[in-house]
């Protein structure tokens, strides 16, 4: 099966990165660029119009310029505990139906700056990996490993027994600042409206919170996760 990713620098990230995946370049614009790319890496161009590219990628943010490609490869969730390397702590994202596709963009984007193993999600209730996704991440999408699962209890149930420690998110958690993360470390990040759902937050072994000083009660689930990720990474990696 195929779809369609959109966006200039993300299809050149593609053509880059493996071309061989691409199908087929659509441009409903006149990109010297794109067409030499194309050419170079022997991908078939068709011209084509915005509207119809604002139909097939459900955007009109496209640039003119969409790519159709294999489905996004995924992963399992024994795939992401032998991606740690040696000598080190691994960092899963786990998220609890993420359904803005922003912020699952955003997610990735981080995970994949910081070195994070990888990102499970729910097969169902939540966002997969689509284009907008594909687009938000920045191509980050081919190179964080996702794992989208059935059940997220058991596989937060799978990875404490190998030896992960999971860490919940929550108002009246721990000072993030205050937790040692050098473990094996699965951080959750709960729904953008109601946060981690009490089964899951049940399984934590830790559940942390960030300080709020504004009126703000809370925020937004990429913004919350890029800061823990690279609380976990600072913790892990401190500047010499």
């Amino acid at each position: 099966m195929s779809q369609f990713v959109y966006g200039k620098n993300v299809v050149k990230q593609i053509l880059m990165d493996d071309a061989d995946k691409c199908h087929v370049l659509w441009l409903a614009v006149d990109d010297r660029e794109m067409n030499a790319m194309a050419e170079r890496y022997h991908v078939r161009v068709r011209k084509t119009d915005r509207k119809y590219l604002t139909k097939v990628t459900g955007s009109d943010r496209h640039q003119g310029v969409a790519a159709e490609i294999d489905d996004y490869k995924t992963y399992t969730l024994e795939d992401l505990m032998n991606n740690v390397p040696a000598g080190e702590h691994g960092l899963i994202v786990l998220l609890d139906e993420l359904e803005d596709p922003h912020n699952l963009g955003a997610v990735l984007r981080t995970a994949d700056a910081v070195g994070a193993t990888g990102v499970v999600f729910k097969k169902t209730h939540a966002v997969g990996l689509t284009p907008t996704v594909g687009k938000v991440s920045a191509g980050a999408i081919d190179t964080v490993k996702c794992a989208p699962v059935t059940n997220l209890v058991r596989a937060v149930e799978t990875l404490q027994k190998n030896g992960w420690w999971v860490v919940g998110t929550d108002m009246d958690g721990q000072d993030y600042r205050t937790l040692d993360y050098q473990m094996n470390t699965v951080l959750v990040i709960g729904n953008e409206g109601k946060g981690i759902s009490r089964l899951l937050r049940d399984k934590c072994d830790f559940v942390i919170s960030l300080p709020m000083r504004g009126k703000i009660e809370s925020l937004n689930a990429s913004v919350s996760a890029g800061i823990l990720m690279y609380q976990i990474y600072s913790t892990r990696f401190p500047a010499k």
